[in-house]
Parts: C-alpha cells; sequence; structure tokens
C-alpha cells in the first residue's frame, strides 16, 4: 500500500467521523448555516444584511456553534462571526421556546458508540 494510499483512507476515516458527530449533535441545534466555505450549527443567531453598491453584505454573529470541519482540534466553539457577500442559507431546525430533541446524556452515549464503530473499523 502506498502513503497516498494510506491517506485517503485516513482521509476518509476523518469524513465518516464528521459525518457521525453530525448525525449525533445535529438535533441539539436550533439553526442550521450554510455559507460557501463552510457548514454550521447554532443556537444563537444575528443576522445583519447590509447593502452595497454592487452586491450585498451579510455579516452574521453565531453562539452556541458546531462546525463542520474535520481538521479542527474542536468543532464546538463559544461564538464567530461570518462577514460574506456570497450565498447563505439559513435553516431553522426548531422553533424558539422548542426543547432540543436530545439531552447532553443522550449525545454523550450516541458519540462514544459513534467512535467504538470507527475504531472497528
Amino acid at each position: 500500500m502506498s502513503h497516498l494510499d494510506d491517506l485517503d483512507e485516513y482521509e476518509a476515516e476523518l469524513e465518516l467521523g464528521l459525518k457521525k458527530e453530525y448525525q449525533a449533535v445535529f438535533g441539539l441545534f436550533r439553526y442550521c448555516v450554510l455559507t460557501q466555505d463552510a457548514t454550521y450549527l447554532c443556537n444563537k443567531l444575528e443576522r445583519t444584511y447590509v447593502p452595497q453598491a454592487n452586491y450585498p453584505f451579510f455579516h452574521l454573529k453565531l453562539e452556541d456553534v458546531w462546525v463542520w470541519d474535520k481538521n479542527r482540534p474542536t468543532r464546538i466553539i463559544p461564538r464567530t462571526e461570518i462577514y460574506t457577500a456570497g450565498d447563505v442559507t439559513i435553516e431553522e431546525l426548531r422553533g424558539e421556546g422548542d426543547e432540543p430533541v436530545l439531552t447532553a446524556e443522550a449525545l454523550a452515549k450516541r458519540i462514544g458508540e459513534g467512535r467504538s464503530e470507527i475504531e472497528d473499523l
């Protein structure tokens, strides 16, 4: 097996782990924010539209955030701000006041099971 095959296998394992983590945490968040550069899950979202002469400009403030990025050591961060003139899609996953469909204990169990499945591969 060549080093390129090893690297491809490593990348595939990271991607699979990320997809399983996304499925596990999805139910904890209120919003899904898609930009050209990244996908975010968050519970608090402030959006500002700033009209420009030639293009729209968006400023997003997210709190309690999970970031889709397999290369980050931790994907959960307290807050982030996004400035973009590109496309932004915002999906509301549950209404205000609705409880998350997943508890922290259930999440810990799901993530633990997902890691053991990955280790078995």
